[in-house]
């Protein structure tokens, strides 16, 4: 498994203080796609965070994308995002 994973979870528990957190690799769903060639991946994450409550969904996306500071740069050439708050 790559180890882009672990440094995901690490960033996203360390700004949004939560443990409930699924991260999937689709990276092999976009082979031949170009942003694919760039050895970046893609990736869909699940979060549920106390830090999400009462704040819209465009809201908890930039919430998840400065979590995740330069591994938007470095790791992720896609990000899908399912922002939750404990109710939910």
């Amino acid at each position: 498994m790559s180890d882009r994973i672990p440094r995901i979870r690490a960033a996203l528990q360390a700004h949004l203080n939560t443990d409930d957190i699924a991260i999937r690799d689709e990276s092999h769903l976009h082979a031949g796609h170009a942003g694919a060639k760039t050895g970046l991946g893609h990736f869909h994450v699940t979060i549920r965070s106390a830090v999400f409550e009462g704040v819209s969904p465009i809201k908890r996306h930039r919430l998840v994308y400065e979590a995740m500071g330069d591994l938007m740069q470095t790791d992720v050439h896609a990000l899908s995002i399912r922002a939750l708050a404990p109710a939910e």
